[in-house]
């Protein structure tokens, strides 16, 4: 009795739209973009003016960022002192719906290029020759990226260091279908390639010493000769008598 199979169904080619969106996804998967939150949210502008990017001093050398935002218009959440520091009020009364606080990646992040920006990179407050940085830094991406700065720096327990943002750099609240959220972006309209490239390009090289070449004269040569037995006394020069016929 002959044997019957059910017809494989051939596939069928896919398109090349369909192509070019597959390639997409495995790129931003390949680059460390989380592929649910690479185009998931949205932004939208804030007043900065609401705004203080601040850094505090931990430890003995060390600095931790924070951002805080003045809801209502009073109580000051924030005073800036003579001295360039500021003293944070908030902590002198109860700051519920007047201030709020952005403490650590929970509350704050990186956007550029209208997307989120990878996960890899970390905001991070250092020294340095000017003063205080703040960076986004990626150790598999080399340099980098400056975000903000400060030049009054000194170390108070009890103060922040305000930061002022770099020329392109925004403050930022995201959203999702139109509805913002309780998170600030730290935000840039240049890409994320954009930047790495402009910050190597920035980054001064180290510099190299200068050799000079002297040439050096070879040694005038001397007819010598070893006598026998008398090593201890050197070598002997010899008269050079010239040969006649």
């Amino acid at each position: 009795m002959p044997r019957t199979y059910p017809e494989r169904r051939r596939r069928q080619p896919r398109k090349l739209g369909q192509i070019a969106a597959l390639m997409a996804l495995t790129g931003s998967a390949v680059a460390g973009i989380p592929l649910a939150a690479a185009n998931l949210f949205d932004s939208q502008p804030l007043d900065e003016e609401r705004f203080a990017v601040l850094a505090q001093a931990v430890g003995r050398d060390r600095w931790k960022l924070l951002v805080l935002e003045q809801i209502k218009p009073r109580p000051s959440c924030w005073d800036e002192r003579s001295d360039g520091l500021v003293n944070p009020a908030l902590n002198s009364f109860d700051f519920s719906g007047i201030c709020s606080r952005y403490l650590d990646s929970n509350g704050y992040s990186l956007r550029t290029g209208g997307s989120d920006m990878d996960r890899a990179f970390r905001l991070r407050v250092e020294n340095d020759r000017q003063g205080l940085v703040l960076t986004a830094m990626n150790p598999n991406r080399g340099v980098p990226i400056v975000v903000a700065r400060a030049k009054t720096v000194k170390r108070d327990r009890d103060a922040f260091v305000k930061l002022t943002l770099e020329p392109g750099w925004s403050l930022e609240r995201r959203a999702y279908k139109g509805r913002t959220l309780s998170h600030v972006y730290f935000a840039h309209a240049d890409s994320t390639a954009s930047l790495l490239a402009k910050a190597g390009a920035s980054r001064p090289s180290p510099g190299f010493k200068t050799l000079r070449y002297a040439p050096t004269r070879p040694p005038e040569t001397t007819n010598v000769a070893f006598r026998p037995g008398a090593a201890s006394n050197g070598p002997i020069r010899l008269q050079v008598i010239p040969f006649r016929p």
